[in-house]
């Protein structure tokens, strides 16, 4: 395992912490709907890609506390964004689901931040563009961990 305390193994992770958030940064402008928080967005994102799940189980995924899910959800179905439904096996809890009207939302979201993304890539060169497709996944499993 490399020192990543000291050295030049230091200075990559310090490189590469600087540029994911300075592109993070230039990918969230790209929002579809700018009354959006991030935080908001990412919700969205995990019932996406996850499916309905209840306000616990959307904290756990989101690493929030459960009663800032509950105000996130709140606001998400102020908005049209998400409906809440009875809990198949448990009345006392709910399930949250996107709605339509998210769906469309994310979708031109991404299509959006792909296309900005694809734009900034096709500055790079062959090689620069086959080590940054190798790297996704592993850049997929960090932000997983």
């Amino acid at each position: 395992m490399p020192d990543l305390t000291h050295g030049d193994d230091a200075a990559a992770v310090n490189a590469l912490r600087s540029a994911v958030m300075r592109l993070s940064r230039r990918l969230k402008h790209q929002r579809v709907d700018e009354s959006l928080s991030p935080t908001e967005m990412s919700v969205l994102g995990t019932l996406a890609n996850c499916g309905s799940a209840t306000p616990g189980e959307l904290a756990r995924k989101e690493h929030v506390q459960p009663p800032s899910m509950t105000r996130i959800v709140a606001l998400l179905e102020t908005k049209g964004l998400v409906s809440l439904e009875p809990h198949p096996e448990d009345r006392r809890q709910k399930v949250v689901r996107q709605t339509e009207q998210a769906t469309v939302m994310l979708e031109e979201s991404r299509r959006r931040r792909n296309a900005f993304l694809a734009r900034l890539v096709e500055q790079l060169d062959e090689d620069e563009w086959a080590r940054l497709s190798a790297a996704a996944p592993v850049l997929e499993k960090l932000a997983h961990l």
